[in-house]
C-alpha cells in the first residue's frame, strides 16, 4: 500500500497511540475534577499544553485546544466579530482559505460584513501591497493562509501581518497554519499574528483535536460557551486522550524539522525527475512552495478516474482537499486553473517515511492508467 495522502489525513504515529492508550487505561479522569484522578489528567494536559507551545514560541497560556483546526479557523473568525464587529465590518481574506474559514467569512458577509478577496498572482504569491490597499478604519480581521492545503504556496504572513500591525494594531490578524505545522519553523513571536490555527491529524495524531494560539493580551469573547474548560476561551470537558496523543507527537516530531523538510523536498525533485518527458504531464510548480503538497496535472484524463485506476493499485492520493468530495477545486480555480486542469488534476501529499520507490510505483502506475484509460475530449 502506497500512501500519498498525507494532505488529508496522516497515519497515528507510535508516541501518540502509546500516550492515547495511556490516558484511556490509566489517567482517564476528567481534569476540571479536584480529586488526584482529576489532577492527574490536568496533569497530562498541561504538558501536551507546553508541548505544543513551545514548538510555535509561544507561552502554554496562549494555547486553546480544540475538536479541530475547523472549530480554531470559525473560532478566530466568529469570536472576532462578536468581540469587536460592531465597530468594525471589514474582513480581508484570501481567495484560496480553507472552508473553514471561507464559510464562516462568507455567513459573516451575508450578515451585512463587507469582505475583500485577495487572489495570487500567477507565481501563486498574494501581493502585499494590494493587502495594505484594503486596510481602513473600518478593518475588523484579515485572516490568510500560510501554507495552501492544495498547491503548497506559502504565503509571507509575517511580513504582511507586520505591515498591517505597523498601520493599525486593532485590526485582529489570524493565519491557518495547518499545513505547515511541525512543517516548517513557526514561530509566533515574529509571526505578528493575534491567531494560528492548527490540526492534530495532519502530524500523526488521531482525529479530533487541534488548537488554536491566541497571543497573549488578545480578549476574544468565546465562540464556544458553557462550562468555562480552558479558562473560558473553549468550554466542553476536554479529551485528555486525544490532547495526550497531540502533546507526544509534537514532541517527537519538534526537533528535526529541517532535517525533514530536506528529506521530502529530495522526494518531489525524484518525483519531477520521473515525470520529466511524459507528454501533457507535469508538477504545477509555484516560486515559493512547501513541498510536502504537490499538485500534479494529468492533461485529458479526469482525475477522480485516475484516483479510483491508482487506488486498485492500492497507490492512495486526492484529487484536491479532502473538504471537496470532488468537486471542482474553488483553491485552484484562484491560482488561475482552467476547466480542463481543474479536471486533471492530482493532489499528491507527502510525509518522511515515503520513499523514492513508492514514486517510481506511482508514476509506473500513472503510464499504465493513460495507456487504458480513455481521454477527456
Amino acid at each position: 500500500m502506497i500512501y500519498f495522502d498525507n494532505g488529508a489525513t496522516t497515519k497515528p504515529c507510535d508516541a501518540a497511540i502509546k500516550a492515547a492508550n495511556q490516558a484511556l487505561e490509566a489517567e482517564w479522569g476528567n481534569p476540571s475534577s479536584l480529586h488526584s484522578m482529576g489532577v492527574w489528567a490536568e496533569k497530562m494536559v498541561n504538558d501536551a499544553r507546553e508541548r505544543v507551545a513551545s514548538v510555535l514560541n509561544a507561552e502554554p497560556g496562549e494555547i486553546t485546544f480544540t475538536s479541530s483546526a475547523t472549530e480554531s479557523n470559525n473560532t478566530a473568525v466568529f469570536s472576532a466579530a462578536l468581540t469587536r464587529g460592531k465597530r468594525r465590518k471589514k474582513i480581508i481574506t484570501s481567495a484560496f482559505e480553507h472552508p473553514s474559514v471561507s464559510q464562516p467569512v462568507k455567513r459573516l458577509e451575508e450578515k451585512g460584513f463587507e469582505v475583500v478577496r485577495i487572489y495570487p498572482d500567477k507565481t501563486g504569491k498574494i501581493d502585499p501591497r494590494e493587502v495594505l490597499s484594503q486596510i481602513d478604519s473600518n478593518t475588523l480581521l484579515v485572516s490568510l493562509m500560510l501554507v495552501n492545503n492544495e498547491t503548497g504556496v506559502i504565503t509571507d504572513v509575517s511580513k504582511i501581518f507586520k505591515a498591517i500591525k505597523a498601520r493599525d494594531k486593532e485590526i485582529y490578524t489570524h493565519t491557518d497554519a495547518v499545513q505547515g505545522f511541525l512543517k516548517m519553523n513557526i514561530n509566533s513571536k515574529t509571526m505578528y499574528a493575534d491567531m494560528i490555527s492548527i490540526s492534530g491529524h495532519k502530524v500523526y495524531v488521531p482525529k479530533g483535536i487541534g488548537a488554536l494560539y491566541v497571543k497573549k493580551g488578545v480578549n476574544l469573547l468565546p465562540f464556544i460557551v458553557g462550562g468555562g474548560q480552558e479558562k473560558g476561551k473553549r468550554s466542553g470537558t476536554e479529551s485528555t486522550v486525544l490532547i495526550s496523543a497531540f502533546g507526544a507527537a509534537v514532541n517527537a516530531y519538534k526537533d528535526d524539522i529541517s532535517e525533514r523538510l530536506e528529506k521530502v523536498n529530495a522526494l518531489r525533485e525524484h518525483l519531477k525527475e520521473k515525470i520529466k518527458g511524459m507528454d501533457g504531464v507535469y508538477l504545477n510548480e509555484f516560486d515559493n512552495a512547501l513541498p510536502y503538497i504537490n499538485s500534479l496535472t494529468v492533461e485529458r484524463y479526469k482525475s477522480k478516474t485516475l484516483l479510483h485506476f491508482l487506488e486498485e493499485r492500492e497507490i492512495y492520493v486526492s484529487s484536491g482537499s479532502a473538504c471537496s468530495k470532488g468537486k471542482k477545486s474553488e483553491v485552484l480555480k484562484a491560482f488561475g486553473y482552467n476547466d480542463s486542469q481543474l479536471d486533471s488534476t492530482l493532489r499528491i501529499s507527502f510525509c518522511t517515511s515515503d520513499t523514492k520507490e513508492q514514486i517510481d510505483e506511482l508514476v509506473a502506475a500513472l503510464k499504465d492508467a493513460r495507456e487504458r484509460l480513455v481521454k477527456i475530449r
